[in-house]
């Protein structure tokens, strides 16, 4: 039988509802080019809502029988605050690798807004698909993609038959399944466009020697249990459909 190289236990998280995920909704309803923030991307802390979804996600942890071991975290302000939650005290790792996608010069429009300010570039992504459009200054899911394989490679490598919590971002999560899970592009953007990422939903996966196995994905559970309302927007625009 094959030695098994891979974390015995791997959770996915999506941060909880970001002060910026408040905001662009309210810029979408308003019908905004613009999301109205004052501070950077990388600093927008969790929305109060977002502090109650992560409270819960901490809460369901006690309940596993065997809990994480290991806790890596994007340096994003609302995914260190999700994972400080979880963790309990435990070590961090903060892992650039691990942190939003790079939207460039879209970063902060609307859909109407990049509709109105960058026809040209909404009309490129139409062509060349959510995969691989990259905006200037920014990054493709493919970009995303490259960064993680490293992270991924560290996982195997430092990690064999640990328990791994993994606190991130919506791109992040489904750019992971799709090394985890050796899907194709048609198969993540098929999940993709089957609904956003809750936030602090967990997707959750059991080490094999064989790879990792998925047990459940985009588990909410643990908020509805917790009466935290289920939140599911986008983090950022990219774009029209």
């Amino acid at each position: 039988m094959a030695a098994m190289d891979w974390p015995s236990r791997l959770w996915l998280i999506r941060h909880g509802q970001s002060a910026g995920n408040v905001a662009r909704d309210a810029a979408e309803e308003s019908g905004a080019d613009i999301i109205d923030l004052d501070t950077r991307d990388a600093d927008v802390p969790l929305s109060d809502l977002g502090a109650t979804q992560s409270e819960a996600t901490a809460r369901w942890f006690e309940t596993v029988q065997t809990p994480p071991q290991v806790f890596f975290a994007s340096p994003f302000v609302r995914a260190y605050q999700t994972c400080k939650a979880v963790a309990h005290g435990e070590v961090i790792c903060v892992d650039e690798r691990l942190r939003e996608k790079e939207f460039g010069i879209l970063d902060r429009f609307t859909k109407r807004g990049i509709i109105n300010k960058f026809p040209e570039l909404a009309e490129q992504r139409r062509l060349v698909g959510k995969f691989y459009f990259r905006p200037p200054g920014g990054e493709s899911w493919c970009d995303v993609i490259l960064r993680l394989r490293s992270f991924v490679e560290v996982l195997r490598r430092d990690y064999t038959q640990r328990r791994v919590c993994v606190v991130s971002h919506q791109v992040i999560v489904n750019c992971l399944r799709y090394l985890l899970e050796r899907l194709d592009e048609r198969r993540i953007l098929e999940i993709d466009r089957q609904g956003d990422v809750p936030n602090c939903s967990i997707t959750e996966y059991e080490g094999t020697p064989d790879g990792m196995k998925i047990v459940r994905a985009n588990f909410i559970d643990h908020l509805e249990q917790a009466n935290a309302p289920i939140t599911r927007a986008s983090d950022k625009p990219a774009g029209p459909k």
